[in-house]
C-alpha cells in the first residue's frame, strides 16, 4: 500500500496519567500509550492486539481525541485532530465513528433502536427530515441484519448480538470514512462473534470503510485484519501483514500471544502449553 496516501498517520503519540500513590497529593506518571506511529489506509482494516492493560483502547481514544494525547501527532487526511477546534472536531465526527466494547451499555436503555441510529443523523445533519431519517435509519438497519419492526423496541428487548449490531448501525449512518472497533467482540460468545466479524467484513467489502479493529485474540485480528499491530505495555513491539505476523513472529510477546490461543488438536495443545511453561519459566529466569 506505500504507493496509496494514508488516511490516517498518527506519529509518535504518547498517552500518560498522573495516578494518585497516596496521602498528600502525591502522584506517579503512568505511560499507558508510548511514543506509537503508524498509518492506516481507505479500505484497509488494521488490527491492534494486546492484552488488557497494554493500552489499546487508551491509544485508540487518543488517536480520535476522545481522551487527549500527552504528546505526538494524529493526522486526518492532513490535519492534525489533536490541534482541532470544539467545532472541527464535531465536524469530524461524522468521518470518524466508533463500535465500543460493551453493546448494552453503549447504549441508552430509554432510547428505541430507531432513536438510537438516527441520533448522529440529527446531530450531523439536522437539515435531513423526519421521514428521510426514518428511511435511511430503516436501510441501515437491513444492511446490518436487523428487520426495520425493530425500530420501536428498546435494548433490553435485544440479544447481545443484536445490541451491538444497533451499535454498528448508529457508526454507519452517518457514512463514515472509518470505524473504530474498540474490543467490538470480546463481550460476546463465539457464534455472535463470528457473525458481527463476517458483518463487518462484508460492510468493509462493500462500503470501503476502513477500520481500527482493536482486540486481545490474535486469531480474531488474524481473521479480519490486513495488517496486525501488536501493543506491549503501550508500546508497538510489531507491526506487518497478518498472516506474516501470525506465522513468522518476530518479538517473544507476539509468540506469546500465537501460543496463548488454544487449538482443537489436543496433542498440538499439549505441545503449546509446555512451550509456554517453559516461556513463563525463562521470563521468570529474566526477572
Amino acid at each position: 500500500m506505500s504507493d496509496k496516501q494514508p488516511i490516517l498517520q498518527v506519529r509518535n503519540l504518547s498517552v500518560d496519567f498522573q495516578i494518585p500513590t497516596g496521602l498528600f497529593g502525591k502522584t506517579k506518571v503512568l505511560h499507558a500509550v508510548k511514543d506509537v506511529s503508524f498509518d492506516l489506509y481507505q479500505g484497509e482494516t488494521l488490527g491492534i492486539v494486546g492484552e488488557s492493560g497494554c493500552g489499546k483502547s487508551t491509544l485508540s481514544r487518543a488517536v480520535i481525541r476522545l481522551i487527549e494525547a500527552t504528546s505526538g501527532q494524529s493526522l486526518w487526511m492532513g490535519k492534525d485532530i489533536t490541534k482541532m477546534s470544539p467545532r472541527e472536531l464535531i465536524a469530524l465526527r461524522k468521518d470518524i465513528q466508533m463500535v465500543f466494547q460493551d453493546p448494552l451499555a453503549s447504549l441508552n436503555p430509554r432510547m428505541t433502536a430507531g432513536q438510537i441510529i438516527a441520533e448522529p443523523l440529527q446531530i450531523h445533519y439536522p437539515e435531513v427530515g423526519k421521514e428521510e431519517r426514518t428511511r435511511r435509519v430503516a436501510e441501515v438497519m437491513q444492511k446490518v441484519g436487523l428487520t426495520p419492526a425493530m425500530i420501536n423496541k428498546y435494548p433490553h428487548e435485544f440479544s447481545g448480538g443484536q445490541c451491538q449490531r444497533i451499535g454498528i448501525a448508529r457508526a454507519l449512518i452517518t457514512n463514515p470514512k472509518m470505524i473504530v472497533c474498540d474490543e467490538a467482540v470480546s463481550a460476546l460468545d463465539v457464534s455472535v462473534q463470528a457473525q458481527v466479524i463476517n458483518l463487518l467484513m462484508d460492510l468493509q467489502k462493500d462500503l470501503g470503510i476502513s477500520l481500527l479493529f482493536i482486540a486481545h485474540d490474535i486469531a480474531v485480528v488474524r481473521h479480519i485484519a490486513q495488517r496486525v499491530m501488536v501493543l506491549y505495555f503501550g508500546e508497538v513491539v510489531e507491526i506487518g501483514d497478518s498472516e506474516q505476523v501470525v506465522t513468522d513472529p518476530q518479538h517473544d510477546y507476539t509468540k506469546k500471544l500465537i501460543a496463548s490461543v488454544p487449538v482443537p488438536d489436543p496433542k498440538m495443545e499439549m505441545e503449546r502449553r509446555e512451550l509456554r511453561r517453559r516461556m513463563r519459566r525463562e521470563a521468570a529466569a529474566a526477572a
